[in-house]
């Protein structure tokens, strides 16, 4: 069989194929109101679409822990239970399809209350349904951003809470696996990065401060998450700077530290912290990060970074460079990506009755 379409399990949970769609925000939701936050039939038809095209698992996007912890005002959240009860929907029909659903729970930190990106994705105000950015320090993302709020140690202990609040949450929602965002730039990646956080108590300075939130997050949604459940942890491998950021090697540390609190999987992205950074951007160029904490690493990993070819995918797992792959632009284009790369690669793969005539 091919190895794309091999199952694959953590914990007790069977994922039927290595075929996963990571986290893309929409900027779909309500800004305001009774709904401000849920999902809607856009974000119904969206998911709906990959699980009847045979994604093993879809990783709901970016939801955020608290209102401020949005990227932009039209993000999800599950800070309440109008979210959670809007979100049943969506679980219920990806278990349907035989998809496993989870969820990436997150907090924007300095790069929060932005605009949509095709309105320019400019940092709005409260005439724009905006907010006062937090971040560990007063450091800026840049020129084009506010200042963030620096947060308090009470306050860094409060987020905590709310990460474990949307894991139970998200529990109820019917999700069957987590996913903490400490990746791209945002708040928990923030703290990770020292061109980030330039904190001297215990928050900053040191490796074991900078990921002392972390993994403080971490055990907290471990705690609510089943243990039968699995749970993932979004990285950006590096910061892209020659010095001064978050490095491959951090990387590799963290992972160790990670698995030790419980994490089964690390989705191994890069960048999005420093701003003007050049990345060299090419068919797969983000594997070799998450290689190397396979290789170097028991912990089990996927890899991202324009994956669009189905050899290629196959190609990535055989030779032992990731657990899983996780395809974003490409299921943008094509839904039924799965189901075509079986095809191809003459797996096997889920079809819904009413999709048989077209096998």
């Amino acid at each position: 069989m091919s190895a794309l379409f091999e199952p694959y399990t953590l914990r007790d949970l069977t994922i039927p194929n290595r075929v996963w769609m990571p986290p893309m925000c929409q900027y779909s939701a309500a800004p305001e109101g009774p709904d401000t936050g849920a999902p809607n039939d856009w974000h119904f038809a969206h998911y709906a679409a990959r699980a009847a095209g045979g994604t093993g698992l879809v990783i709901v996007e970016a939801t955020a822990v608290s209102p401020e912890g949005r990227i932009s005002p039209y993000d999800l959240g599950i800070w309440n239970d109008t979210q959670v009860e809007a979100f049943r929907r969506i679980t219920r029909f990806l278990v349907g399809q035989g998809t496993a659903p989870g969820i990436q729970l997150a907090h924007a930190g300095r790069k929060a209350s932005t605009e949509r990106p095709w309105k320019g994705g400019a940092p709005v105000g409260p005439e724009g349904h905006g907010w006062q950015p937090l971040g560990p320090s007063p450091v800026a993302f840049d020129d084009k951003y506010p200042v963030p709020t620096e947060l308090t140690v009470t306050q860094i202990q409060d987020i905590v809470g709310q990460f474990a609040d949307a894991a139970r949450r998200a529990l109820a929602a019917g999700f069957e696996i987590a996913e903490i965002h400490g990746a791209h730039g945002y708040l928990i990646g923030n703290f990770l990065s020292p061109h980030s956080n330039h904190r001297t108590d215990a928050y900053g300075g040191s490796y074991e401060n900078r990921t002392r939130f972390a993994l403080e997050v971490v055990d907290a949604v471990r705690e609510v998450w089943p243990q039968d459940k699995p749970l993932f942890f979004r990285i950006s491998a590096t910061d892209w700077l020659e010095e001064g950021g978050w490095t491959p090697d951090d990387t590799v540390r963290f992972a160790a530290d990670l698995q030790a609190h419980g994490i089964d999987l690390l989705d191994v992205s890069t960048g999005g912290n420093a701003s003007g950074v050049r990345m060299p951007i090419g068919p797969g160029y983000q594997v070799p990060f998450a290689a190397r904490v396979k290789a170097e690493t028991t912990l089990p990993v996927a890899a991202v970074g324009l994956i669009t070819e189905p050899e290629q995918a196959e190609k990535i797992l055989v030779n032992g460079e990731a657990d899983a792959v996780l395809l974003g632009r490409e299921l943008l284009r094509n839904p039924s990506w799965a189901r075509q790369a079986a095809r191809e690669l003459g797996g096997d793969v889920h079809v819904p009755d009413q999709y048989h005539r077209s096998v």
